[in-house]
């Protein structure tokens, strides 16, 4: 009888040593086939935790490290590079999906080709596109791609680009898996790709509820050893307070995004710590240069100007970022930092708009998101005083508040007049705020909210990324950010510091810079 009853008496404990990792988010992802969006949410919880790349960006170091890709070499020209490949990858194993195999050079190509080649099956199957492979131009530099064994990939590139290194280790560049999507194609079900995820990464994923949670498992033969918990939750929690709630009854181990207020409270919480870094992002208005008046100079000009930027710093972010004056955090190698920018002059701001002709003003809207988030910790709070900015000096602009994911895609179809909006950098190259924001390729695939496209701007961004030298690169993008400035085609708001709250014993978590997230090397004691 004792023996039947020893089951029973272990199975507590059992459950008890398996540990979860619960994360409070702040919004849905808006799918899990990361390279049909651009959004940091749906990176962080698809790219992130379910898939690898061929290389890193290691924030520390600032350097590029191997993760698929073990090494590579790239030709004195510039023009062809070679990876070999890990010979330990293995793909996730689900009740939907069993791999024959581990990973393979044909996995790499299927996953660029799928985004290069229109007459690829998988081409059209993105119903949003491939924002980032679009804007980042990759059709018209990537000349092949081809496979000369099953663990080396060769890359050759139509003209020397100094940042495709490091735009492999955007989100968007992971790889998947070609027997999988082969399977999904033969059984008609492509659209379960953005559903029912397949990657190589650290966490299997097992479940979505949309607004609620997103559920994942440890993946045990992760190449980069098992995380430290067995299973990971995203929590999705779009109010801030609530999300500070959560942590402290530790329904959550950890928060993201926390409000400045949030962070100030939870440093004299003897149950949490706060985890900071120096955030490479920048949070702004776009301006949609396309939409008239807003197509004028002078009327985005007096916009920037209408603006009070140090009472909005002091009142959303309460006194936890700094002003910006372009779309280059100050940490960027070529930050221009003698530029202008536009000083609060309501006076000048009138001028402006009379000599465009509007001396009595015009209506717009403003566009911004329900929930708070790092780049925007308090979106009402944030709409209402450039609101009342803009009513100072004649402009009457109505307040629309769209739920996250709806207010992407619409942003990206640029249907909006002025857009509360954040871009984060992914690799601490500079042009990964150029290039997907300002270039004209940007404004077909939807990420350059500002809509504008100039040949001459395209030019120095093209020039920029055409060269190594990191002086004469510096020279083009100062020429750059004068033009962007000089237009008006953002209004800038502030640079964050990254803020991430946790629970006392929780480690090994680290802030990116980039808001990314990484999750393989966190434990819960």
């Amino acid at each position: 009888m004792r023996l039947a009853v020893l089951p029973f008496l272990f199975a507590p404990l059992l459950a008890q040593a398996a540990t979860t990792l619960s994360v409070c988010t702040e919004a849905s992802p808006e799918g899990f086939d990361v390279v049909q969006y651009n959004s940091l949410t749906t990176t962080n919880a698809s790219a992130d935790v379910l898939m690898n790349r061929l290389v890193e960006f290691d924030a520390k170091s600032g350097k590029l490290v191997p993760s698929l890709a073990q090494s590579w070499t790239v030709s004195a020209d510039g023009l062809t590079y070679d990876f070999k490949l890990r010979p330990d990858v293995k793909f996730h194993h689900t009740d939907y999906f069993t791999p024959s195999r581990g990973l393979t050079a044909d996995d790499v190509v299927f996953s660029f080709q799928r985004m290069l080649d229109p007459a690829n099956p998988w081409h059209k199957v993105a119903q949003s596109g491939f924002p980032h492979a679009q804007s980042m131009q990759l059709p018209a530099l990537i000349k092949t791609i081809e496979a000369p064994d099953a663990h080396s990939v060769r890359f050759v590139l139509d003209h020397p680009d100094s940042t495709f290194l490091a735009t492999l280790s955007m989100g968007f560049a992971s790889i998947y898996s070609a027997e999988y999507t082969a399977q999904l194609l033969k059984a008609g079900t492509p659209e379960k790709l953005n559903s029912q995820p397949i990657g190589t990464g650290p966490f299997i994923f097992k479940r979505f509820q949309k607004d609620a949670v997103v559920r994942y498992e440890a993946n045990p033969e992760y190449f980069g050893g098992k995380p430290g918990v067995d299973a990971l939750v995203y929590a999705i929690t779009p109010d801030a307070n609530v999300r500070l709630q959560r942590i402290r009854q530790n329904e959550c181990q950890i928060a993201l995004s926390p409000k400045p207020l949030d962070v100030e409270a939870a440093s004299k919480d003897a149950a949490l710590k706060v985890e900071k870094n120096e955030a490479f992002m920048t949070a702004f208005v776009a301006i949609n240069s396309q939409h008239p008046p807003l197509d004028k100079p002078e009327v985005r000009q007096a916009i920037n100007l209408a603006f009070d930027k140090s009472n909005y710093l002091k009142a959303v972010f309460e006194g936890t970022a700094t002003a910006a004056n372009g779309p280059y955090p100050p940490n960027t190698w070529s930050y221009a930092k003698d530029l202008p920018g536009y000083q609060h002059d309501v006076a000048k701001a009138k001028a402006l708009l009379a000599k465009a002709g509007l001396p009595d003003g015009f209506k717009t809207t403003i566009w911004t998101r329900p929930s708070g988030s790092l780049l925007n910790p308090n979106p009402s709070l944030g709409a209402q005083l450039l609101q009342a900015d803009l009513k100072a000096v004649g402009i009457t602009a109505e307040i629309k508040v769209i739920e996250w994911g709806e207010l992407i895609r619409r942003a990206k179809a640029g249907e909006h007049d002025l857009l509360f909006m954040g871009w984060a950098g992914d690799n601490g190259d500079p042009d990964n705020f150029l290039t997907p924001q300002f270039s004209c390729a940007a404004v077909k695939s939807g990420t350059n909210f500002a809509r504008y496209c100039d040949e001459g701007l395209d030019k120095l961004i093209s020039a920029g990324k055409a060269t190594a030298d990191q002086a004469q690169r510096s020279k083009l993008y100062y020429q750059a950010q004068a033009q962007i400035q000089q237009q008006a085609l953002w209004l800038p708001l502030a640079h964050p510091t990254a803020a991430t709250l946790t629970r006392k014993n929780v480690s090994g978590y680290e802030v990116s810079p980039f808001g990314r997230q990484d999750f393989s090397k966190v434990t819960v004691k």
